[in-house]
């Protein structure tokens, strides 16, 4: 089955963000497609609006059974998605399904302590 294709070719304003969910589940329902491929490259400098329209996407999509992958990705949008803990799966732009990027687990601070050594 063919994924579906949403295609976000400018920058998008507030107001339009509950259109493009109602597309999304749409989309979703008629093609039967588990997986709604929405093509970034078009929305401009990625910020915070970006940030926000894609977590309301993924969440429609989560919600009607389906999910969200990213095509033609801005690099600084993967690096702010990161910094926000969003997580996409990306496809290529020549429609070749790639594999989610793998994260290390975060670093934690061990410390050793010796038996009966009072706590500070």
């Amino acid at each position: 089955m063919t994924p579906a294709v949403l295609v976000l070719a400018r920058p998008v304003t507030r107001d339009e963000v509950a259109g493009l969910c109602d597309d999304v589940r749409g989309l979703l329902e008629t093609t039967g497609a588990g997986v709604v491929i929405c093509d970034v490259g078009g929305l401009g400098p990625p910020g915070l609006g970006v940030v926000d329209l894609l977590a309301r996407l993924q969440l429609t999509a989560r919600r009607a059974g389906g999910r969200i992958r990213l095509r033609d990705p801005d690099p600084a949008l993967h690096a702010l998605l990161d910094l926000v803990g969003l997580r996409f799966e990306s496809v290529g732009s020549v429609e070749m399904e790639g594999e989610a990027e793998q994260r290390e687990p975060p670093l934690g601070v061990e410390e050793e302590v010796e038996p009966g050594e009072p706590a500070v």
